[in-house]
């Protein structure tokens, strides 16, 4: 394969979408001139050379990562969308004549070597007999997800939203129970018991 062979077929859509697609899954460049069949300095001088590759490996490796945080950011805070109705109708007469009498003019301006049989076949192509209208919007509020704001948090500010958190404790604690035997514990237990049920223990 020659060299332009080679590097034509990386600026096709295909080719540009599948190196977009690698440095998205976090490939390096090295990694990404090996799948290309080539080394990194040829790809260093494709990027170079041509902007459309070097701004799809950019955009593959740190416009993506934004769209992601600013798509994460929305799920925590909630958003608003918004749906639309719409209905396909049939042009009224009068407007439909206008638009073909304008395609027609332009068409023969910009071809006047066109015959009838050319600019009508144009004009029936280009000039559509219905549209779409819009019928109404409907807005509606979408709240914030919980598990997108855990996650945020968590990531944002580990150190107060982390799962487990370590309280260290220090001195010692005081209790009217520290001398006393078995047997005096059995019966302020059996006297707590009392006091719970109104009884006086036996």
């Amino acid at each position: 394969m020659s060299k332009l062979a080679k590097y034509t077929k990386w600026l096709t859509k295909e080719g540009l979408l599948k190196l977009e697609g690698w440095a998205r899954d976090g490939l390096t460049d090295d990694q990404i001139a090996r799948n290309a069949g080539i080394n990194r300095t040829t790809l260093y001088a494709w990027k170079k050379k041509y902007s459309d590759i070097s701004d799809t490996l950019k955009k593959g490796k740190e416009v993506v990562d934004r769209q992601v945080e600013n798509a994460l950011f929305k799920r925590a805070t909630g958003y608003v969308t918004t749906d639309h109705q719409y209905k396909v109708v049939d042009l009224d007469d009068n407007v439909l004549w206008a638009r073909r009498n304008k395609a027609k003019n332009e068409f023969k301006l910009s071809h006047p070597e066109a015959t009838d049989d050319d600019i009508k076949e144009y004009v029936y192509e280009h000039v559509p007999t219905r549209e779409r209208i819009e019928l109404y919007q409907n807005e509606h509020t979408v709240p914030p997800d919980s598990t997108a704001v855990i996650f945020w948090l968590k990531n944002r500010k580990p150190n107060e939203w982390r799962d487990k958190r370590e309280i260290g404790l220090s001195g010692r604690v005081d209790s009217s129970f520290d001398n006393l035997g078995t047997d005096e514990l059995i019966k302020h237990l059996e006297k707590l018991e009392g006091d719970k049920d109104g009884l006086e223990p036996k």
